[in-house]
């Protein structure tokens, strides 16, 4: 653990904040923010409580805690208004879910005739505990976006509506070079950056999280 790479990791998420910046409201200097982030110097615990302030944070989250430091294929951490949409989805629990239920989105997207499909998924996490440790399952729902032209052939598929809603964003370059790392290391960024910055999950009433298809990847998680 270092209170350095925790203070410069907490610094980045708060609105990308500089060492300038964050001198400015602590009233002291760069060069003193500076040694903290090198571990050369420790804050007084007045400063270091104001840091707990300005971060949302504990001084067990700066001093003990052992925190992310921001991978190289993280970028863009944002907050977003994504517009209301329609969408269909296919849930699939199997030993390879994602790539199922993906397949079967792009194969009906192409029945009916969409060429560039939108398409989004998240973990589908309602599986018991047998499924997972005996059997080794895992769940997927990928969704559809429908284009506003756009109405599914097949009438007996529902049709969820999703409203104008505010969400954390985080991009990821090379998401399956190792996923199962990396794509979780997001969400738990976007939590971090939510937490620094005041913002609450939602989870009511709204997809509460979801990742794009691709070669890139964008992560959301809802905010209130």
């Amino acid at each position: 653990m270092s209170f350095g790479k925790n203070l410069q990791y907490l610094r980045r998420l708060y609105r990308n904040l500089t060492q300038e910046d964050l001198a400015e409201k602590l009233d002291v200097s760069r060069q003193t923010v500076s040694k903290w982030e090198t571990d050369e110097a420790m804050p007084e615990m007045e400063k270091a409580l104001e840091l707990c302030k300005i971060f949302n944070c504990t001084l067990d989250n700066l001093f003990r805690d052992e925190m992310s430091v921001p991978d190289e294929k993280y970028s863009n951490q944002r907050i977003e208004m994504v517009k209301g949409f329609r969408y269909i989805t296919h849930t699939v629990l199997s030993t390879d879910p994602e790539g199922d239920a993906l397949n079967r989105i792009y194969k009906y997207a192409k029945e009916i005739g969409i060429e560039n499909p939108k398409v989004i998924g998240w973990d589908f996490p309602f599986l018991s505990q047998e499924q997972i440790n005996i059997y080794h399952m895992h769940g997927y729902t990928a969704a559809l976006v429908l284009p506003e032209v756009i109405e599914p052939a097949d009438k007996e598929l529902e049709i969820h509506q999703q409203s104008d809603h505010k969400y954390a964003a985080i991009h990821i370059e090379r998401p399956f070079e190792n996923p199962f790392v990396t794509i979780p290391g997001a969400y738990r960024t976007l939590m971090d950056y939510m937490k620094v910055n005041g913002w609450e999950h939602e989870q009511k009433n709204v997809i509460s999280c979801f990742e794009t298809d691709g070669e890139s990847m964008d992560v959301y998680v809802a905010c209130k």
